[in-house]
């Protein structure tokens, strides 16, 4: 997968630039408007006495510079900002000899209007509109009582231009709220949906391991009297059993209660989000190698049915399948036309039958997204059990390869990638996800292992 693009350039300038390009461009015009431009007669607006003195000079760069320094707190301090410019207004607009304040002055305080209220909490931005208006009204009313003439419908159409670039913002701000609570409900769904299919491969584990403790139990009570060695056999083998389904339900059922208990307490932003790395203590860092990149949702994608690509079954596959099945996982894939290279380092170990089950589901939903959305010829799917308490797997592809198409193109939600980190989460997990340095995508899991475990 390659890297993300950069922004937009006209994205990457910021409010308190426009406002400043807003201001030079307003500056301009009126200078336009009181010069003779080829074409004309004379001159729009009549300069004044006081816009060519030394004076007037001096208050147009006041109000310059308080623009810029403005300009330069609108994203830190908004209502400092938009203080400095309505007093920059006021000072430009004083040599131009006019009777209300020229919309050509007011296009910085317009930008600042738009930028407080897209981004700005509801009440800050009501106060930011009205002491834009309040200024209006205020400076049409010094005239009035002073006697002199005011330009009542010019400042009404200052005023209007005002409002509505308040309203865009506004605008803007609420649809990027209902986005974020529309991304954040179906996160939320995406998780639901992944622990009940959790706790079905839970019921599906339990029911086995029960059907293994009757079948023992009825053996065992037949051949008591007479063989006592295999029953003694048959009851270490329902002790076993029940030992290691007690201890993976406790397991999943700490490990939902933990994850309730935090979101309630403290909700984090959705790693998915932020690229980051889901921990059992439930903080989120970078993915290691991702060089400070965030975790992008295109290619990693959810089915029209609400349901993770690797959630529907794929024919040929146990019914509970675990890690001892990933060879056949391999199998099939290439069938599909990507080549899956299997690698197995340390020695093998003991695994629970959840935790077998949730490192196979990690690594096929992985190798489902190469196939599906990266477009790359082979993946490398390691599992590493060189650490007895940790078991690591690792997916990882090299990117696009041309000439190989896609089978699901296009931008995808990134629900998949939520599954999975759920998923490594219910289990006190670490899980990280996102571009390799090199080129292509990275997922990778650790596991911890409990001691004392029995083989499937």
């Amino acid at each position: 997968m390659s890297a993300t693009p950069s922004a937009p350039f006209f994205k990457r300038v910021t409010p308190g630039g426009w406002a400043a390009v807003a201001w030079g461009a307003g500056m301009a015009f009126t200078a336009l408007l009181r010069i003779r431009v080829p074409g004309q007669a004379e001159p729009d607006v009549f300069p004044g006495v006081v816009f060519l003195r030394w004076d007037g000079l001096l208050m147009l760069t006041v109000g310059t510079l308080l623009t810029l320094r403005g300009s330069a707190l609108l994203a830190r301090r908004p209502t400092a900002a938009l203080n400095h410019l309505l007093v920059a207004t006021v000072i430009a607009s004083t040599p131009l000899g006019v009777t209300a304040i020229p919309l050509a002055q007011y296009l910085a305080v317009d930008v600042a209007l738009y930028a407080i209220a897209a981004v700005r909490p509801r009440r800050e931005a009501w106060r930011a509109l009205l002491l834009a208006q309040g200024l209006l009204v205020g400076y049409l009313a010094v005239r009035l009582l002073a006697g002199w003439n005011a330009g009542t419908t010019g400042a009404l159409a200052v005023a209007l231009t005002a409002l509505v670039a308040w309203l865009l913002g506004r605008s803007e701000g609420q649809a990027r709220e209902y986005a974020e609570r529309s991304r954040a409900q179906a996160t939320e769904q995406a998780v639901t949906t992944e622990r009940l299919r959790i706790a079905r491969e839970m019921h599906d584990t339990v029911a086995h391991s029960i059907g293994i403790v009757a079948l023992q139990a009825g053996a065992a009570r037949r051949v008591i009297a007479t063989q006592p060695e295999a029953a003694r056999q048959a009851l270490t083998e329902i002790e076993t059993a029940s030992r290691e389904t007690l201890a993976g339900l406790r397991r999943m059922v700490g490990a939902l209660r933990t994850t309730d208990t935090e979101a309630v307490a403290a909700p984090d932003p959705d790693p998915a989000a932020t690229g980051g790395t889901t921990t059992s203590t439930g903080r989120t860092t970078k993915p290691t190698g991702t060089t400070g990149r965030t975790e992008t949702p295109t290619g990693r994608t959810e089915t029209p049915t609400g349901r993770t690509a690797a959630s529907a079954e794929i024919p040929g596959l146990p019914e509970m399948p675990g890690l001892a099945a990933l060879d056949r996982l391999a199998e099939l894939t290439g069938n599909a036309g990507v080549r899956v290279a299997v690698r197995r380092a340390g020695a093998p170990c003991p695994i629970p039958p959840d935790i077998d089950l949730s490192a196979f589901r990690i690594v096929q939903e992985s190798v489902t997204n190469v196939v599906r959305h990266s477009g790359a010829d082979s993946c490398t799917v390691t599992v590493d059990r060189r650490d007895p308490e940790i078991l690591a797997v690792t997916v990882e592809d090299r990117g696009p390869v041309p000439g190989h198409a896609r089978v699901s193109p296009g931008p995808g939600s990134g629900y998949g990638l939520t599954g999975m980190r759920e998923r490594v989460a219910v289990l006190h997990g670490e899980f990280s996800a996102g571009p390799r340095p090199g080129g292509g995508f990275r997922v990778t899991a650790r596991l911890p292992l409990p001691t004392g475990v029995t083989p499937r």
